[in-house]
């Protein structure tokens, strides 16, 4: 018998259900405009909010810091890993988004991983948003804490938990997405806020589809809701509005001296590599000497959603640039990728697991870098192809 005969079928299944990913391959820069495959078509799958991946500014940066210091850091941080520009940034970061402190990671996965597990145990709880990211989910798992989760954006919800669960545990940790990244709404950090409080918890938010978007000049949700100080910790990641990657924690400096101790990716995986590094500092220099491209991304937003709207889709509920265009069933959401991909357009399908069952779409990321011609253009292929489709009339 073939031991891994079982994963055979399991793929099988898979392509079967329509819920099969095929990955399709990029052979040019991000921006507006790809080679997806062997063909130029228009971007609307990346999470380069402010086209910030493919900057002459970052790249000129990360050039000059490769000349200066190299290319891997070739130790983790607490050893040999450490050098000024990862302090330079942690400063700047920790300034940008008007805390104390704060610490890098190689990801912003590798935060989540790092922050929950150094700050809860097997004897505490985790209070968390029933649809909070898979980093999120899988540092739960990992820290051995008890996951009680609460209904989507409800601090209603989250303070009943509360007051029936708080009392039996030592620790309590309330975890939420700030910005969720398949609907685009946003959490009410505000008046979670108001509710943890109350319960003596520990507050911990994931900026990651904040950043650069939400708040002054893109500081993220904190600073949307005016809450500085009140929030625990901000998990983010510099590998979507920033367009570099590596990851971050912000906020009470005790808790991140105690992650430069106790955060296991911190101590066990080697540093972020020296351009990374140069990039996420020139890409903080963009985003404070001006709001341009914010404004852009928001116009372009407001601009795009108007018109899918008009044509008859529903886009679901976001308050964000992320527009989810929602389909129902997988088959559907992969047929109409498809459809959109040979009229020039790149938006892919997601579906089960990464969003319920039945709750399948097409998740269209708007950027700074479109310009209304190109979100024209991607208006008039969503309509010929939800048309041929039977989703618009």
């Amino acid at each position: 018998m073939n031991k891994l005969e079982w994963i055979e079928k399991e793929l099988q299944s898979l392509k079967d259900a329509g819920l099969y990913n095929r990955i399709r391959t990029l052979s040019s820069p991000q921006g507006a405009w790809l080679i997806v495959d062997g063909k130029r078509v228009l971007n609307f799958c990346s999470n380069n909010y402010l086209g910030l991946a493919n900057h002459p500014r970052i790249l000129q940066a990360a050039k000059q810091a490769m000349d200066v210091y190299g290319l891997g850091p070739a130790a983790v941080r607490s050893i040999a890993g450490t050098m000024d520009l990862h302090v330079r940034l942690e400063e700047r970061m920790a300034a940008f988004k008007g805390v104390e402190a704060a610490i890098t990671f190689q990801s912003g996965f590798n935060a989540n991983v790092a922050v929950i597990p150094a700050l809860v145990g097997k004897e505490d709880a985790i209070f968390s948003d029933e649809l909070n990211h898979a980093s999120i989910i899988d540092g739960c798992r990992l820290s051995g804490a008890r996951i009680i989760r609460y209904a989507h954006c409800d601090p209603d919800d989250l303070e009943r938990t509360l007051k029936a669960e708080r009392a039996n545990y030592p620790k309590a940790m309330v975890i939420t997405d700030g910005v969720f990244s398949m609907d685009g709404d946003v959490a009410p950090l505000d008046r979670i806020y108001e509710v943890v409080q109350k319960y003596d918890a520990i507050l911990m938010v994931d900026d990651a589809h904040g950043e650069g978007v939400l708040g002054r000049g893109g500081r993220g949700i904190v600073d949307h809701f005016d809450l500085h100080g009140k929030v625990d910790i901000e998990v983010g990641t510099m590998s979507k509005a920033f367009g570099v990657v590596g990851g971050v924690a912000a906020g009470n400096p005790v808790v991140v001296e105690w992650l430069r101790q106790r955060g296991r990716p911190f101590l066990f995986s080697s540093a972020m590599t020296v351009p990374d590094v140069a990039a996420c500092l020139a890409a903080l220099d963009v985003l404070e000497e001006s709001t341009e491209l914010v404004d852009r991304l928001w116009e372009n937003t407001r601009y795009f959603k108007a018109e899918m709207k008009a044509i008859g889709f529903d886009i679901g509920n976001s308050v964000t640039p992320i527009t989810p265009v929602m389909l129902g069933e997988a088959p559907l959401a992969q047929e109409f990728s498809r459809e959109l991909f040979e009229a020039g357009v790149f938006a892919m399908a997601i579906g089960f697991p990464t969003v319920p069952r039945s709750k399948a779409r097409i998740r269209v990321m708007i950027s700074a870098s479109h310009s209304k011609e190109d979100l024209n253009r991607g208006l008039e292929a969503f309509s010929a192809v939800g048309k041929k489709l039977g989703v618009v009339h």
